[in-house]
């Protein structure tokens, strides 16, 4: 069987440099998908169903530990990708398949394509407990937006990020939508995705993103939509397809 991988960094030129390595290391080895960031990565192991996947460890949106988090049951072999060796040494000494610092290396490579050969025929270790203890080590959750900052009128609100049930991009704004209130701020969906915890919003349209905690139900319509339903609210959110896969794995 053709053994596949996924890469996913945010930095492109780092992208294409472990392209060329892997293919000069691994001929075989068949890419079938790349991410530039955690959310990519997360729908990619849905759509693809690597056996490796190689995971930059800080990324928008989710970390590669999150993305990792998110591999356990589906026997994919992860190789952790960062610029900090604390960080690399650490991913191996938990069993992970390997760990690459940047730079990329090409001997290095080599010896990761070693181990890789020898283990991708079996099992992928489990990494769950070790990944859920790292991952608040490498990205706390203060680190995420913890307040939402929007002008009023001569005054500035600072709104609590947990309020906040859902950001729905209008024109040049965003609506903040708060259970009794909405505001507009000028931070965009893109920038929004990139500071929030992934655990507590998820994008489900390119111009929506929701509070978990504020969902009572999803539904598909007559017409083969999906949407999605808020507690104590009569508005209905369309859901894209290319987000679906946020609630399969729920």
């Amino acid at each position: 069987m053709t053994p596949t991988a996924l890469i996913a960094d945010d930095e492109p030129l780092l992208r294409e440099r472990l392209v060329q390595l892997l293919a000069e290391a691994w001929p075989e080895l068949e890419i079938v998908a790349m991410a530039r960031n955690g959310r990519e990565a997360l729908a990619a192991l849905n759509e693809s169903r690597p056996r490796i996947a190689f995971l930059d460890i800080r990324m928008p949106g989710m970390t590669g530990l999150e993305v990792a988090q998110q591999c356990a049951g589906r026997n994919v072999h992860i190789v952790f990708a960062t610029a900090f060796e604390e960080y690399a040494v650490k991913a191996f000494e938990a069993g992970a398949v390997d760990y690459l610092v940047k730079p990329f290396d090409r001997e290095r490579i080599v010896q990761t394509v070693h181990r890789l050969r020898e283990r991708v025929q079996a099992p992928a270790p489990d990494l769950s407990a070790w990944l859920a203890e790292f991952a608040r080590q490498v990205n706390p959750s203060g680190s995420y937006l913890q307040w939402i900052r929007a002008s009023v009128g001569t005054q500035v609100r600072l709104v609590p990020v947990q309020e906040v049930q859902f950001f729905q991009a209008d024109d040049k704004y965003t609506r903040v939508v708060l259970p009794h209130s909405e505001l507009l701020i000028r931070k965009s969906i893109k920038e929004l995705l990139d500071e929030l915890d992934p655990r507590q919003f998820v994008q489900i349209h390119r111009a929506s993103l929701v509070n978990l905690q504020c969902i009572d139900h999803v539904q598909r319509t007559s017409s083969d939509y999906w949407e999605l339903k808020l507690r104590g609210r009569d508005d209905v959110l369309r859901i894209s397809r290319s987000y679906l896969h946020v609630f399969k794995h729920m």
